[in-house]
Parts: structure tokens; C-alpha cells; sequence
């Protein structure tokens, strides 16, 4: 599905003279990283430089692509990886070949073994992880424009990202719909019924009620289109734990002007920044909480991380007891 196109994201482009935005002083040092220190030679920028970004505020409009990745530390696996992936062990599941439990026809036909995966992604089963309360410590700084999920397991939600800064492409738990009637209920109804081991049914019709995630063949939600509007805007982009190989969300990585630094913190190098890189280009393979930790190093910011996670932890256990 062609949800997006370059002509579309150029017509949207906000940075003309002027562009309504205050201007910012930079120390040599910042104006240097954003190719303004009066030389043409463009040099390869670092892990400090993007703190250094982030840090003195220059990025104030940061962009953020996540996938199953930031969420295996918090005791999710993905879906794909060899082995340990959810796809490579659903065995367990009355199912005819993996992909099937997120077919729309055969959650109609059968909605048990869909039902059994999801209460164990429900959302009291995990916490937020070192990479989450980061987003949330961008968040709070004012600097985060959107966080774009491919997640649906909430914890985004749970680090206490509004919804508003979210834009969740392969939709979320929060709520249901009837799928005969398209009557809406919250998410709190669905989750009564499936911790309970029922099939949750719709009050008015009987109809099933499915979860608002995006299964296979179906349009991704309307929130995004926020991307046509967000991308181009964007003076940073943040990839993170992503394999970037689902469309449409993908080719979102590219979407970005190409003079716009992009950061890529991964298990391997993927999608776009592998096969055609470009020269703002910021690449950190191998454990990502341990890369975001030395993101969070660079910028000064483990304090007030620890604080802010020592608050939610204590919000956790206080509603646990």
C-alpha cells in the first residue's frame, strides 16, 4: 500500500527563509556538526556529535523509529530472529504456518490461538526498558516531535509517552472492534475477556471483537499519515532495534532530508542506511540498551535517567501491592 510519495513529502516541506523558527545560537563546535563552520568538506559525524546535538538543543524537532528490538530487553521476544523469534515458536499454537495467526480470515475462522499469543503480551506482563524511559527523557525535554512504533505491546504507552507523540503503524491493544458491527470498546473490555479465557464478543451483534492492531492485508491507522507532515520537518532521526525490512514503515528511514543526521542503534546494520548509505550517517551496532546507555552518558543525562526510573519502578510497585 502506497501510503506515502516524494512529491507528497516535498509539497509539505516547512523549512523555507525564515519558516516562522527562532533562531538559535550554536557554539563553533554545533555549527560545525551542522555544516555551517565555513567548510565544504563534510565530515563523518559521531555518536558525541549527535549528543552534542541533542544535548545543546539544536535538535529540537527529533524524529524516532522503533521496532521489536527495544522491547527484548524487557522480556519480549520478536518476531523474526532465528531461533528465538515468535515466529519460530509457535508450534505450540493450532495454527497451519506461522504468519497465520496475524491473518484477518483466520482469526474469524479460529481466534483461540491469536487470543492464547496475545495474553502474553499483555500489558502488565513487561515493563519499560532503559530505551524507553530515553524516548521518555526526550519527551519531557521538549525535543521529541514524534516516536513512530511498530510495536504493539503498549510499552511505549507505559514509559509515559503521551499518546499524542505516538504514532503506533501496526496499531495497539488500547481498543477493540466488533468485526461485523465495527462497534469501538476500550482496550480494558477486550483484556477482561481474554485473561479470562474467553473469546471477547461484541454486547450489540455477538460479532468478535479484535483487537485495533494491524493484521495482515489491513490499512495501516490514519495517525500514520502524520509521516507526510513529520518526516520532512525533522532535524534528527533516530532508528532503533528495527529490521526495517516491513513496508511501508521501512522506507520511512529515507524520508528525512538528506542534509538531516540519522542514527541508526541496532543488533546489525539494515534497510536503507546499509545498502545506500549517506554521509550524516551514524551508525552504533551491538547491544542497543548498552548503546542508549552511552547515548545517555554523552548527553548527561544518567541522573536524571535513573531518577525518572526510579519514579516509574515506584509507580509499578505502588499500583502492584
Amino acid at each position: 500500500m502506497a501510503l506515502w510519495g516524494r512529491p507528497a513529502v516535498r509539497s509539505l516541506r516547512r523549512w523555507g527563509p525564515g519558516g516562522g523558527r527562532r533562531p538559535i545560537a550554536f557554539s563553533a563546535g554545533v555549527s560545525g556538526i551542522l555544516g555551517n563552520g565555513g567548510s565544504s568538506k563534510k565530515e563523518k559525524l559521531s555518536l558525541q556529535d549527535i549528543a552534542e546535538l541533542i544535548r545543546s538543543r539544536a535538535c529540537q524537532r527529533v524524529v524516532v523509529m522503533v521496532g521489536a528490538g527495544i522491547s527484548t530487553p524487557s522480556g519480549i521476544p520478536d518476531f523474526r530472529s532465528p531461533g528465538s523469534g515468535r515466529y519460530s515458536n509457535l508450534q505450540q499454537y493450532d495454527i497451519p504456518y506461522p504468519e497465520a495467526i496475524f491473518e484477518l480470515s483466520f482469526f474469524l475462522y479460529n481466534p483461540k490461538p491469536f487470543l492464547s499469543l496475545a495474553k502474553k503480551l499483555y500489558p502488565g506482563n513487561h515493563r519499560p526498558n532503559v530505551t524507553h524511559y530515553f524516548l521518555r527523557l526526550l519527551h519531557d525535554k521538549g525535543q521529541l516531535l514524534r516516536l513512530y512504533t511498530q510495536n504493539i505491546d503498549g510499552l511505549e504507552r507505559a514509559s509515559g509517552i503521551p499518546a499524542s507523540k505516538l504514532v503506533e503503524a501496526h496499531g495497539s491493544f488500547a481498543s477493540a472492534t466488533c468485526t461485523v458491527c465495527r462497534r469501538t470498546a476500550p482496550g480494558e473490555d477486550f483484556w477482561a475477556d481474554v485473561l479470562g479465557d474467553r473469546v471477547p464478543c461484541c454486547p450489540v451483534c455477538s460479532g468478535i471483537m479484535k483487537p485495533d492492531i494491524v493484521f495482515f492485508g489491513e490499512s495501516l491507522p490514519e495517525r500514520f499519515l502524520l509521516h507526510v507532515v513529520d518526516f520532512p520537518t525533522a532535524d534528527l532521526l533516530l532508528i532503533l532495534g528495527t529490521s526495517l525490512q516491513v513496508e511501508p514503515f521501512a522506507s520511512l528511514s529515507e524520508a528525512v532530508r538528506s542534509s538531516v543526521p540519522r542514527l541508526l542503534m541496532n543488533r546489525d546494520m539494515v534497510g536503507p542506511l546499509a545498502w545506500r548509505p549517506r554521509s550524516r550517517d551514524v551508525v552504533q551496532l551491538g547491544d542497543l540498551v548498552h548503546s542508549v546507555e552511552r547515548l545517555v552518558e554523552l548527553l548527561g543525562w544518567t541522573e536524571e535517567m535513573k531518577d525518572l526510573v526510579r519514579r516509574e519502578t515506584g509507580k509499578v510497585t505502588g499500583c502492584d501491592k
